[in-house]
């Protein structure tokens, strides 16, 4: 016994289409269905097509007319059906509108304690498509290596994606984007980077407070350096913040250089104030990159004697 046929078929079946072009689709119901073209209407996203775009090309084919269609509404594609005169859904096709991918921009990388490489992008000057577009980031070493895929996405906001791990030290990697969708592909420039120059750390451990004797206006801060840095590449220059309890301005104290302890002066007494101490790699091979800043750690309170 054969399958059940479908009451009918459209015609083309789920195209893909460039924002701003013309369909003409049919439906054609099944000899099996006593339904003839007068008995049947289209809907588009649930609105029904004016009778105007209509043409009854046989005894039981309808065809509907759009022009000039906009991007899809939803990017699983806007839904044409045709329906017969009671309502019922006699057959239905996606129409994915929209444009091909553009180029990727702006990819920029960092290594979290060298073990690892998280890398992010934008997705082009536009960027919306209007089709579900998909982004894969390729790397490989670069004069021997092969194209590998990076499989962990949306580890760092919507365009990004991690690499965890089985990454080479002191080898130059070539690093890019492919964009593709229903109309295309679109490939980003290679960035060309060496993991020593991309490192960043966990914030400094450890940040300890404490007031300086008696000195109503100073407090001392001391921290450890973060424990990845214990590896002799890389020293280390870091930076302070500080703020009053009731006050959301941050004040930075920028020259701290490779110490891990500083001096506050000039505060006010009997003043509670929230510290935070981030660091930022340098490699001692010479590199010429500016490093990458570490989160800040979390904030440490201390207050200052009253006067």
């Amino acid at each position: 016994i054969s399958p059940a046929a479908d009451p009918a078929v459209i015609s083309p079946q789920d195209p893909t289409l460039l924002i701003g072009s013309s369909l003409v689709a049919t439906c054609t119901v099944s000899p099996d269905f006593p339904l003839k073209a007068e008995d049947l209407y289209w809907t588009l996203n649930g609105r029904r097509l004016p009778a105007a775009s209509y043409s009854t090309l046989g005894p039981s084919t309808l065809s509907v007319a759009l022009a000039r269609l906009n991007g899809s509404r939803q990017q699983s594609g806007d839904n044409l059906v045709c329906h017969s005169r009671d309502g019922g859904i006699l057959a239905g096709s996606c129409l994915y509108v929209g444009l091909p991918p553009e180029k990727p921009v702006n990819i920029t990388c960092w290594s979290k304690n060298m073990k690892d490489l998280t890398c992010k992008w934008a997705p082009g000057t536009e960027g919306e498509t209007f089709l579900h577009t998909n982004y894969t980031l390729k790397y490989k070493r670069r004069w021997y290596g092969q194209d590998n895929t990076c499989q962990e996405y949306h580890t760092a906001g919507t365009y990004s994606c991690h690499i965890p791990k089985d990454l080479a030290l002191f080898t130059p990697y070539e690093i890019w984007v492919e964009a593709s969708n229903r109309l295309g592909v679109a490939v980003s420039d290679v960035v060309m980077l060496d993991i020593l120059d991309v490192v960043t750390t966990d914030p400094p451990s450890d940040v300890h407070v404490s007031r300086v004797g008696d000195l109503e206006d100073q407090l001392s801060v001391r921290w450890s350096s973060p424990p990845a840095l214990k590896d002799f590449l890389f020293q280390a220059k870091y930076q302070i913040q500080y703020r009053v309890e009731d006050s959301s301005e941050w004040k930075v104290v920028d020259d701290v250089g490779n110490q891990t302890s500083c001096r506050l002066a000039g505060l006010r007494p009997g003043t509670v104030y929230f510290v935070q101490v981030r660091c930022n790699p340098f490699s001692i091979y010479g590199s010429k990159k500016a490093g990458i800043w570490s989160d800040w750690s979390n904030p440490t309170a201390a207050s200052t004697p009253r006067s």
